[in-house]
């Protein structure tokens, strides 16, 4: 028995949170550098993400997608029938055409229990078959991509991604830059609520990097990639039927180094669904319900600010004088901290931490992206209805020092395209812009 499967064999993570069984049995390649993993559910777009991957320049490194086909044990016959057609369709397509140096993998999962069912278990699966791979050859920092099976790429896709691990080789993952289509072939209001939804979405990142929150970066499932030792040290995929992106990135975030790949573009979906309680297709959903979207007010950013910006005051700050410090919170930041029992947390937070830059860090491992959207929800919720995500843009555009004025919708997300892209807003702990 090689060394390299002795070490797939003695991996912890493989052994103890891992879905249990091996599902690729051709070995993998020892250039093996990127895996794409792709959930796949009652979808009738999968061949067109896959040809759109195969279109991509190739990298050095050979490439594998896996996709995980997923089922539960009480599916309905339409899910079944969508499913069974989808997978003998991505078969025959990947039948018909030969690359040695981009693998795809369809696998295809039935009878999944239906309390787990669900994107979260379906990305779990693939990624830890990513690992299960890198593994079999000794790479433990061999990247895993996640990708949807509605999305599609730029051709310089792969080649971007080998290209920025290369160039950061102490980033544990990235946050890939996305793009919904603005026009095509679905019904006009589609596109209307895409362009309110994707503002949302980048002003409420922009809205945080404004307040000075380190990991202020986009947690899209279609647009993000992470190495197979991080993935594992911070305990795999989550098995959350939505949100298992959000989640699953707030975990790799505090590790540091966390960067942004802006060269390249996934272009998800904009289509709409019932299937997940939020998320794009339900954003969508609803946008064409309600005919409109809002987002949160500017002042939750401007207030998140303030006390963010006062955060190293708290180093070594003595209980007695913890009162005088919170009456200068605003009221907002002063009512959230209280709910949340903050001085117990400080007392921890501070026991910790021997330096400034140490408290720093455990500060921000706790007042994770999670903590921070639950002040944004208790503020939206007693202090800030939630306004116009044209009007908040704007706003927050102007403080920024750019120019909205006069903008509709459409402009102002091209303009916050063009921010994102050119890296200048993003966190300095994280310096992969290019």
């Amino acid at each position: 028995m090689g060394h390299q499967q002795v070490s797939a064999l003695n991996n912890v993570y493989l052994k103890r949170y891992a879905y249990p069984h091996q599902l690729i049995n051709t070995p993998p390649t020892q250039d093996l550098g990127l895996i794409i993993t792709i959930p796949a559910f009652c979808e009738t777009e999968l061949v067109r993400s896959l040809a759109s991957l195969a279109a991509c320049s190739l990298p050095r490194c050979s490439v594998e997608v896996i996709v995980v086909i997923n089922e539960a044990s009480q599916a309905g016959k339409e899910v079944k029938e969508t499913n069974k057609q989808s997978y003998e369709d991505a078969l025959h397509w990947s039948e018909n055409r030969g690359n040695d140096q981009i693998t795809f993998h369809l696998l295809y999962i039935k009878n999944l229990p239906p309390k787990h069912a669900g994107v979260g278990l379906a990305r779990k699966i693939a990624m830890d078959e990513a690992v299960r791979r890198y593994e079999a050859i000794g790479k433990p920092d061999g990247v895993i991509v996640c990708f949807d099976a509605d999305s599609i790429c730029d051709t310089n896709y792969l080649v971007a991604l080998e290209r920025h691990f290369i160039t950061y080789p102490g980033s544990p993952g990235c946050s890939i830059h996305f793009e919904h289509p603005l026009e095509g072939g679905l019904p006009k209001v589609c596109y209307d609520a895409i362009v309110d939804y994707e503002l949302h979405l980048r002003y409420y990142v922009n809205g945080l990097r404004y307040s000075g929150f380190p990991f202020a970066f986009q947690t899209i499932g279609s647009s993000m990639a992470v190495r197979s030792n991080a993935y594992q040290k911070q305990g795999g995929m989550n098995r959350r039927k939505a949100g298992e992106d959000f989640y699953f990135l707030q975990r790799i975030m505090p590790l540091g180094k966390f960067t942004e790949l802006n060269s390249t573009r996934v272009i998800p979906s904009p289509r709409t669904s019932d299937r997940v309680p939020f998320g794009t297709g339900k954003a969508v959903h609803d946008w064409i319900q309600n005919g409109q979207l809002t987002t949160y007010h500017p002042t939750v950013f401007a207030e998140l600010k303030t006390f963010l910006s006062d955060v190293y005051t708290l180093y070594r700050l003595p209980s007695s004088h913890y009162p005088d410090w919170l009456n200068k919170q605003t009221e907002s930041i002063k009512a959230f901290l209280n709910k949340i029992h903050f001085h117990e947390h400080l007392d921890r937070l501070n026991n910790q931490s021997s330096t400034p830059a140490g408290f720093h860090k455990h500060f921000f491992q706790w007042f994770d992206g999670f903590q921070v959207l639950k002040y944004v929800h208790f503020t939206r919720d007693y202090y800030y209805q939630n306004m116009d995500i044209k009007a908040a843009a704007q706003v927050l555009l102007r403080e920024l020092q750019m120019n909205s004025h006069d903008q509709d919708e459409k402009q102002l997300l091209i303009t916050f395209r063009e921010l994102d892209r050119s890296g200048k807003l993003a966190p300095n702990d994280n310096p992969g812009h290019h």
